[in-house]
């Protein structure tokens, strides 16, 4: 009976080993990703290595004359009068520019 008991703590600890070890190259791989990340983002930063994709170019905003909200011409409102175009964030606002 102790003889079998003592086999059974063996194949356990023996699996906890085992588990054990799996989580500490598990570990070690995220630390590794971790440092060749910080690595990778300092030298881009210092100009070493060139990023792939080119910086993205910023997004022309117009006011609405109205509230003064900036909005982006492309899903904004707009209405044409004397030859401009205006840009608003609501049907509100263009329809209180017209009644101006």
């Amino acid at each position: 009976m102790p003889e079998l008991l003592l086999r059974r703590a063996r194949r356990l600890a023996h699996g906890i080993d085992a588990v054990l070890w799996i989580l500490r190259i598990i570990l070690i791989l995220v630390l590794i990703r971790a440092l060749w990340r910080l690595l990778r983002g300092v030298l881009e930063g210092a100009g070493y290595l060139r990023t792939s994709a080119p910086a993205p170019r910023g997004l022309k905003l117009v006011r609405d004359p109205v509230c003064g909200v900036f909005v982006s011409p492309a899903q904004a409102l707009a209405a044409r009068a004397a030859g401009e175009t205006a840009y608003f964030c609501s049907e509100k606002c263009r329809k209180e520019w017209e009644e101006r």
